[in-house]
Order: C-alpha cells, then sequence, then structure tokens
C-alpha cells in the first residue's frame, strides 16, 4: 500500500525564536496557502495568543507529564489545550540532551498527550558518534522499546513520529534522502512487528536541516511522511515553499 493512506505533516518547531511581529507575518502569509498537508507551527508558549485563523494548527515545543502543582515553568497539557494547542512535540533532541529527559519520560509524555487528545511529536534519533559506531538502529530501537512499553497500539496509532539525526539539526548538514528513507524504513518495520495496520498509517516525519530546496527530494523517499523543521520554519515563505513540497 502507498504512503497516500498517510496524511503528510510539516510541523514547524521555532524553538528559542520569535516574535508577536512573525507571527503576524505567518497569520497573514499562511492563510491562503494551497497545501495539501496538514500544517502546524510550535512557538515559544509565550506567543499562542496572538495567532488567529484556521490554515494551521498550534503546537508546543514541550509538555509537562505531570498535571498541574509546584513545577516552576513547568507547562501542563490543560494549560497548552487552553492556549489552542492541539500538537505537542516530545522528545526533542535538544530536550534530551539539555534536560536529560529519559526515554521513559518522553514516552509517559506522549501518553498523557494522547489521553488529553493532544497529538504528540515523538522524536527520535542518533548522534554522530552513534551513526559512526553503526548503532542507529539499536539506539532508535532503545526509544521506540520505551514508546511500546507505554503506549498501546491504539494510543500510538494516535501519534506522530519525528526522526531526527542529531548531527544534521542547526549544522546545515542534512542526512542524503537514501539516509533519511533507511531509518524511516527501519521505523516502519519496527511498528510493523507492533501491528501492521499500525506501521501502514503512522506518520513519520524527518527532521534536520530542512529547507526549500532539499525538502521535495526528502518527502518523495518512500517513509517519509513529512517534515519538522528549525531554522526554515521561522521564514513564512520558505516554511511555505517546504509545506507545498510535501504535497
Amino acid at each position: 500500500m502507498s504512503k497516500k493512506i498517510r496524511q503528510s505533516l510539516v510541523a514547524g518547531n521555532w524553538k528559542m525564536n520569535g516574535s508577536a511581529a512573525l507571527v503576524a507575518d505567518f497569520n497573514e502569509k499562511l492563510k491562503t496557502v494551497q497545501c495539501d498537508a496538514n500544517i502546524v507551527v510550535c512557538s515559544p508558549s509565550t506567543l499562542f495568543h496572538h495567532f488567529s485563523g484556521d490554515a494551521f494548527s498550534l503546537g508546543a515545543q514541550n509538555v509537562s507529564h505531570l498535571d498541574n502543582g509546584a513545577h516552576t515553568g513547568e507547562l501542563s497539557l490543560e494549560m497548552i489545550k487552553d492556549a489552542g494547542c492541539s500538537y505537542a512535540i516530545v522528545g526533542h533532541s535538544e530536550r534530551r540532551e539539555d534536560q536529560q529527559e529519559s526515554n521513559d519520560l518522553v514516552a509517559s509524555k506522549a501518553k498523557k498527550c494522547v489521553e488529553a487528545g493532544v497529538t504528540p511529536i515523538i522524536c527520535v534519533g542518533e548522534s554522530l558518534e552513534i551513526r559512526e559506531a553503526g548503532n542507529v538502529e539499536q539506539f532508535v530501537g532503545e526509544q521506540l522499546d520505551a514508546l511500546t512499553s507505554t503506549l498501546s497500539v491504539e494510543e500510538l496509532s494516535k501519534s506522530v513520529i519525528a526522526y531526527e539525526p542529531i548531527w544534521a539539526i542547526g549544522t546545515g548538514k542534512t542526512a542524503t534522502p537514501e539516509q533519511a528513507q533507511e531509518v524511516h524504513e527501519f521505523i516502519r518495520g519496527y511498528f510493523n512487528k507492533v501491528d501492521a495496520d499500525l506501521a501502514l498509517r503512522l506518520p513519520i516525519l524527518y527532521g534536520g536541516s530542512v529547507k526549500p530546496d532539499n525538502a521535495q527530494t526528502l518527502f518523495s523517499q518512500k517513509d517519509v511522511d513529512g517534515g519538522l523543521i528549525g531554522g526554515a520554519s521561522l521564514k513564512a515563505e520558505d516554511f511555505i515553499s517546504i509545506c507545498q513540497a510535501a504535497n
């Protein structure tokens, strides 16, 4: 069965960037975009209230696995939902590294998202050291093991996976289309052993220095269903070009 059974998705991760002026630019320029892919913008939480329109969905860059309480600086699922978010990135490599988020914590966040009706964009991926040692499948497999031991097949079916080779994030390096496809195929094969229908329908995004000039080639790969976009998502024109490449 072809990848057409899966809805393409392009999510922009603004990271610690953005302003009310940038949101206004996006609100204006994306409202008339013709695009078959679902579009998500994940901005800093301080900007959520500036977004308007229905041309794209809003996503959080992170969310707590806790419901509420004395957890300074954290945002709960109910808070991001109240702010209009229907997606949340969990387990981004920068949080795994900077905040030492474990595979189990990432899995628990993903489960809480699904339970709250928010679609988790669950990031997995390897460092250059892991890749050069030839341990990509073992490393990514362990990240996926935590998900399958925590989430049911039904819960996984309400999730999105994003493969991000850490060595290609913000470095200007990009995995070749063949390298991207190889890992995406491994991920889909992993889930096929869990549930064949889940594997067919699960969107798997590529994230790693995707730009307008390489997006179409990357997205044309059999098991690549769109992208998690970093720097190029901060320019409306570039982001629109990437979204249209996912048609």
